[in-house]
């Protein structure tokens, strides 16, 4: 679904040119999770950002479905996310004047699907988290945990083919982010979503179909969890 070929991705600091990826080749199969570790400024983010389309590469090809996403105009490029990617972040990125149904149901009046049939697949997405009772609920009355899971089904709603997570779990206390690696992986295998997580948290391998190491500019994989 996802492959990228022969990328570079470098960027000036001081006037000294910093290397993040160099020649990266790599595949991402449908409906499989996988995990990409590294610390804190290893390149994790920039790679997101990447198959994102929300940066560039200096060369090389990152192919969304046969499509090159590089070649494509802003324009494109945003309607490209739009459809295809739904995306958790560490800080939940929720709007903060809108209720939990409007945040969850921003992405789908975007994409023209704020229909019936999406309205009753986003009703079976909260009560699958337990959230359906707060749907009138502004994200600062609820927990860190209750907005990240709001945050996952509005990543969820429009149907996309591919969620990325940056850091889902980094915000959360050790219980909080346990539970929602458990909610992330029951949806994401309840709809068949190819997953890309980026953290540096060890223990999220356990749940992955592969996991890679951001390591000598390109992303080495570590293990096949599914394997074991």
């Amino acid at each position: 679904m996802l492959e990228i070929k022969n990328l570079k991705k470098s960027y000036f600091e001081a006037q000294k040119e910093i290397e993040i990826f160099e020649n990266l080749n790599i595949t991402f199969e449908q409906k499989t999770k996988n995990i990409i570790l590294g610390s804190s400024g290893s390149g994790k983010s920039t790679f997101l950002n990447l198959i994102s389309s929300l940066d560039n590469p200096n060369s090389g090809k990152i192919l969304f479905n046969g499509v090159d996403i590089c070649s494509l105009n802003e324009s494109q490029k945003t309607l490209y996310r739009r459809k295809n990617i739904g995306f958790i972040f560490q800080f939940f990125n929720l709007i903060p004047t809108l209720s939990v149904k409007e945040n969850i149901f921003l992405p789908l009046e975007l994409n023209g699907l704020l229909n019936d049939e999406y309205r009753t697949y986003v009703l079976s997405l909260l009560d699958n988290v337990g959230l359906l009772d707060r749907l009138e609920t502004m994200p600062e009355n609820l927990s860190g945990g209750q907005q990240q899971r709001v945050a996952i089904v509005r990543a969820l709603a429009h149907k996309p083919k591919l969620i990325i997570a940056d850091e889902p779990t980094g915000n959360l206390d050790l219980e909080t982010a346990s539970n929602i690696i458990k909610i992330i992986v029951s949806l994401i295998d309840e709809t068949n979503t190819t997953l890309i997580i980026a953290t540096h948290d060890k223990k999220l391998q356990d749940i992955a179909d592969n996991v890679y190491s951001v390591e000598h500019k390109s992303l080495i994989k570590v293990q096949n969890s599914a394997s074991l």
